[in-house]
């Protein structure tokens, strides 16, 4: 009696401390995403502030978009170098120092003379653009290592919540803050929502990155990334060959010289991994488009005053996308999987059709209604792509992730570009519709890769299924295939 009750009593125990490091982690990991909301609130507000301070104080269209393109630039480069960050310090100090150095150039921009101004908002580009992306990557690559493997939805979902929540509340108070108080003011509330964070990280026990000690044994890492990549609904990627890849890019880490070929090969490793992100980067591109015309079109319906239709706009896409997330939560409290890659594939076709009919002219509570549908999908495609790409071993996560950024950074800059000139010719209606029609396509080529993968999986494991039973059997001579390996 004595043996058989010590299992269960053990079981019982283990159990119970597993819920209580898993209450833990999620606390901890809420009050990481308030921080990471208040500093995301600095970061949409200074976007508004700093280009109109640029406009303002060197009264030229032109160098508001300098200004924009250095900071993609930077944020392009950042994407590339930041899984050999990740594979040398922890996610930890990456976070803690984004933020500080965020922190630092805004105050720099506070103090600079009148005559070193220019030089201030360029520094001021170049830090917020690669130190938004290294925050970014270093939080997303270390979820399941902070949450666990099994609440990483979850925990995507909440991060997009405090950022689109963030982003409302940046955008819309933007004009009155400048108004009220100034831009000096404005860029001291933008330090301080920097400084907030970053005492946030330094106070949380954060797991994530390799740092001089490693953060977590890498065998452990690499077949817990190994599982969730089988197990994820409609996964595109290869357990068994992401492990092999693992040990190159282990090896790679170490010798710190091969951590941008590391970077594709965690994309090639995973098949439908490299069109994913692919079709990340053309979603970027189209998302270049609505956010360019969005100005055009709402001044074409109310020229008066513009900024109402682009303002309503946007808050009814983040009610969406809020909405969006918390029914992703409630799904995976409720059957402990994610959306998986085909959420992501039909997410991004529903999302780009929304954006194009938002440009179609409708009355305004259709548009309303079509603004709900685009932030919906677009946080259903955000956090289906994020937690997939978490299924990537540790020790390849945060490269991908960093190619990931980059080609979001691309897509994006490039767009801007080329859809400024279209713009000068073309009405937002056609700009928006080419750009998120190749959206569209590459997301239809991504979904016929996934549903054929899916079909071959099946073969297979019908086929294994099938040997299996005829070895097991030997004597029942079923019709498939039992008579003539009987013979």
């Amino acid at each position: 009696m004595g043996s058989a009750d010590g299992p269960k009593a053990d079981e019982t125990d283990g159990d119970t401390r597993k819920a209580r490091d898993t209450a833990v982690s999620e606390r901890r990991f809420r009050f990481l995403v308030a921080g990471y909301a208040v500093s995301s609130y600095g970061t949409f507000l200074n976007m508004v502030a700093l280009n109109l301070f640029v406009y303002e104080t060197t009264g030229r269209a032109l160098a508001m978009g300098l200004f924009m393109a250095v900071r993609l630039a930077s944020g392009f480069v950042a994407g590339l170098v930041v899984g050999g960050l990740l594979a040398r310090f922890s996610a930890k100090s990456i976070m803690l120092w984004a933020n500080v150095a965020q922190g630092a150039v805004m105050l720099v921009l506070v103090l600079a003379p009148d005559g070193m101004l220019t030089g201030a908002l360029m520094a001021v580009s170049v830090v917020i653009g690669a130190c938004g992306t290294l925050f970014m990557v270093a939080l997303r690559s270390s979820i399941p290592e902070m949450v666990g493997e099994d609440r990483r939805a979850w925990a995507n979902s909440l991060s997009i919540t405090g950022r689109s929540l963030a982003m409302v509340a940046g955008f819309a108070s933007a004009g009155v803050v400048v108004s009220l108080v100034g831009y000096t003011a404005a860029f001291l509330v933008d330090m301080a929502t920097f400084v907030a964070c970053a005492v946030t990280v330094a106070l949380l026990p954060i797991a994530g990155g390799r740092g001089a000690g490693g953060s977590a044994p890498e065998s452990s890492e690499g077949s817990e990334g190994s599982k969730g990549s089988a197990s994820s609904g409609g996964s595109v990627s290869s357990g068994g060959s992401d492990g092999s890849v693992a040990g190159k890019d282990a090896s790679a880490a170490k010798s710190g010289r091969r951590w941008r070929p590391v970077a594709f090969l965690a994309l090639a490793a995973a098949p439908g991994m490299g069109l994913m992100v692919a079709l990340r980067g053309v979603d970027a591109f189209g998302s270049s488009s609505h956010n360019a015309a969005l100005p055009i079109y709402s001044t074409s319906l109310d020229a008066s005053n513009p900024a109402v239709f682009v303002s309503a706009f946007w808050c009814v896409w983040a009610l969406g996308n809020i909405g969006a997330q918390q029914v992703i939560q409630r799904y995976a409290q409720r059957t402990g999987r994610s959306v998986g890659a085909l959420g992501f594939g039909y997410g991004t076709v529903v999302m780009s059709a929304a954006f194009i009919a938002a440009f179609a002219g409708f009355p305004l509570a259709v548009t309303a209604v079509i603004a709900l549908i685009a932030g919906a999908a677009d946080g259903l495609t955000e956090v289906a792509y994020t937690s997939h790409l978490q299924t990537l071993p540790a020790t390849l996560r945060g490269h991908a992730f960093g190619l990931s950024a980059t080609f979001e950074n691309l897509g994006f800059g490039v767009g801007m570009i080329l859809v400024a000139a279209a713009l000068d010719r073309f009405s937002p209606l056609a700009v928006v519709g080419w750009s998120h029609g190749a959206a569209i396509v590459v997301a239809v080529v991504f979904l016929m890769r996934v549903a054929g993968m899916r079909r071959a999986g099946r073969v297979g494991r019908a086929g294994l299924r099938k040997e299996e039973a005829v070895e097991g059997r030997p004597d029942r001579g079923d019709r498939d295939g039992a008579e003539v390996s009987g013979g």
